[in-house]
């Protein structure tokens, strides 16, 4: 639709309207230091869906991520929290391919790429099948099923998106070699980081679609 926009976490005074809408929306709770840890860290991988009519302190939707290196090795990214409000379910912002929600997700998605990531992973409850269809739709694959998963006792699949390498088109380079390794990928300098005590191991427990 083309009254939806979408811009970035901007700070503390959009955090009551995200909390609102995600603890309206979501089955799991979450505390307000919960919030505070991805959006301070991460402003920028989170998005906010919002009408001209409604105005850029109501939202209608909202995406919360994260992006940190896992064991050291992989550039990770997660999504930890995506809510619609229910009323507006029904005008095009609900999970599904080309909708406002799917655009939330790509928004969030275009982020973590330049921000080199490799590999993006997520929980969704197992019978939530809108939001499994809408996540399949961009690509992401079931990993596993989490057994009780959920603090109301339902089992969550874990879904996984591997990023292609982006390699750099150097036309000067005439030399015939051999495609560039790694090294030469086509991406800004990595931002994500390491947080103590909170690791991606911790992520099994907060993360409800």
């Amino acid at each position: 639709m083309s009254d939806i926009q979408y811009r970035q976490y901007l700070g503390e005074a959009d955090l009551p309207h995200v909390m609102d809408l995600v603890q309206n929306e979501l089955s799991e709770p979450y505390v307000i230091y919960t919030f505070r840890y991805f959006l301070h860290h991460w402003p920028h991988l989170s998005f906010i869906a919002y009408t001209n009519t409604s105005g850029d302190s109501n939202p209608i939707g909202v995406i919360v991520c994260k992006q940190s290196m896992h064991k050291d090795l992989m550039n990770r990214g997660y999504i930890a929290m995506l809510s619609v409000s229910k009323n507006w379910r029904k005008r095009g912002i609900d999970y599904g391919i080309n909708t406002s929600a799917s655009s939330l997700v790509r928004n969030s998605i275009e982020a973590m790429k330049e921000d080199g990531v490799d590999e993006i992973v997520l929980e969704t409850e197992f019978d939530n099948h809108a939001a499994l269809s809408l996540y399949e739709s961009l690509g992401f694959i079931r990993e596993k099923r989490l057994h009780r998963f959920y603090l109301n006792g339902k089992d969550a699949f874990r879904l996984v998106l591997a990023v292609p390498r982006i390699y750099s088109d150097d036309s000067s380079d005439t030399s015939g070699s051999s495609p560039p390794n790694s090294s030469s990928r086509c991406r800004t300098p990595y931002r994500a980081i390491r947080v103590s005590p909170y690791s991606d191991d911790d992520d099994d427990g907060i993360s409800s679609r």
